[in-house]
């Protein structure tokens, strides 16, 4: 599997830099964070973000909006990811202003971590932990307990 992270927003916290280090260290799968700073219109981010993704990725936006779904239920997305769209995947999340309707407009799938509001640099690394999870589940581990 090879993720792409794209977002608006530099990671300097070293809290959250640990954890998301420490998730991405225990990933089997590839991960690349592209990160941006927010500055300009949330049309100029999107286009920057849509710019650093690979071609050929299946485009998975995280927004308020977006679906909610279970653990179980996001490990059979990426699986049919790695079956269907050669295991290719891009994570994209905005910054405080959101994301550009030409980013969702162009995303596969619009995911949310729920109805509450959530800062977007914390957002990041509760990816990262589902990625693990998700990874864990594919594998029957025990990591990801019902």
């Amino acid at each position: 599997m090879q993720i792409t992270l794209s977002v608006i927003g530099k990671l300097k916290d070293p809290a959250l830099k640990s954890l998301f280090d420490e998730y991405k260290k225990r990933l089997e799968w590839k991960v690349a964070l592209h990160e941006f700073e927010g500055k300009g219109s949330c049309q100029k981010e999107g286009e920057v973000l849509l710019k650093s993704l690979p071609p050929s990725t299946f485009m998975i936006i995280l927004d308020e909006k977006g679906e909610n779904l279970k653990s179980e239920e996001f490990a059979a997305l990426l699986k049919n990811i790695q079956i269907h769209h050669q295991g290719k995947v891009a994570f994209v999340i905005g910054g405080p202003k959101g994301l550009s309707e030409d980013v969702k407009t162009k995303a596969e799938k619009s995911l949310s971590f729920g109805r509450l509001t959530w800062p977007h640099l914390l957002i990041r690394v509760m990816l990262m932990e589902q990625l693990y999870r998700a990874q864990q589940i594919l594998k029957s581990h025990p990591y990801h307990r019902k």
